[in-house]
């Protein structure tokens, strides 16, 4: 099942990996690997692109941030076709996500002569690009299917477990997801808070706020590091981050 209804599908340039990620989904439809065990999988191929990094493989830490991309596809795609949606699954993808990104910055920083308060710089400036994609996605996402299961617009106390987990485990990685993600969110929701007050969001607008998904700004550092520009990639970010208030702009203006 599609998280979008056909009129709300856009262009989403943040989510080549798809293609690659029903298939493994398919593949392991059948067998007894769970969306957990993808997820996993993913954080794996993030840490083997990690190691490449410090290692001076970049073509190889390319190839893995490129391949976790695609795996991070997966999770979902092997949920929805298992019918097993689940709440740990959802928070433990975003918080792999989150130690993911900045273990890569850190290894940057490692290798190159970027200082590391320019590199948190850059994964304060990541995480609020993705953020902002996520916080317009998932209002579209409600808008257009009538409500995600695992994913609201505000989440403000921790859901309710759903079939086969346990209450306890959403418990502890809620915990854990409101406090990596909860400053952030914080932040674009004071941008701006009428956002979900929209009908819709129009596919034009979408495309152009996939720029900011995890999976194109992975794909721009696997760009980066072949091709020797690895010194560019922080104050990359750092600039791209005021793209942020130009979207909102676009959202309050044009939007409504």
């Amino acid at each position: 099942m599609s998280k979008l209804t056909a009129q709300d599908k856009f262009l989403d340039l943040s989510d080549y990996g798809r293609p690659f990620g029903k298939f493994l989904a398919n593949q392991l439809k059948s067998t007894r690997f769970t969306p957990i065990h993808v997820t996993i999988l993913f954080g794996i191929s993030g840490l083997i692109a990690i190691y490449c990094i410090v290692t001076h493989q970049y073509f190889w830490a390319a190839f893995f941030i490129i391949l976790k991309s695609g795996i991070d596809a997966a999770d979902g795609e092997l949920a929805r076709l298992k019918n097993t949606p689940s709440y740990v699954g959802r928070y433990l993808d975003s918080i792999f996500d989150i130690i993911l990104n900045f273990l890569i910055l850190m290894a940057i920083c490692y290798v190159s002569k970027t200082t590391i308060w320019f590199c948190l710089l850059a994964f304060i400036g990541i995480q609020l690009q993705g953020t902002l994609y996520n916080y317009y996605y998932v209002i579209l996402r409600n808008k257009s299917v009538g409500g995600d299961s695992t994913s609201k617009v505000f989440e403000y106390k921790s859901p309710k477990a759903l079939p086969g987990e346990k209450q306890k485990s959403v418990d502890i990685l809620f915990g854990i997801y409101t406090i990596v993600y909860g400053p952030f969110d914080k932040i674009i929701h004071f941008l701006d808070k009428d956002a979900y007050k929209v009908k819709t969001f129009p596919n034009w607008f979408m495309t152009l706020l996939s720029l900011y998904g995890l999976g194109f700004q992975l794909l721009i550092i696997a760009i980066m590091l072949p091709l020797g520009w690895i010194e560019f990639i922080v104050p990359f970010f750092i600039v791209y981050t005021l793209l942020v208030f130009f979207l909102i702009a676009i959202r309050k203006i044009v939007i409504k």
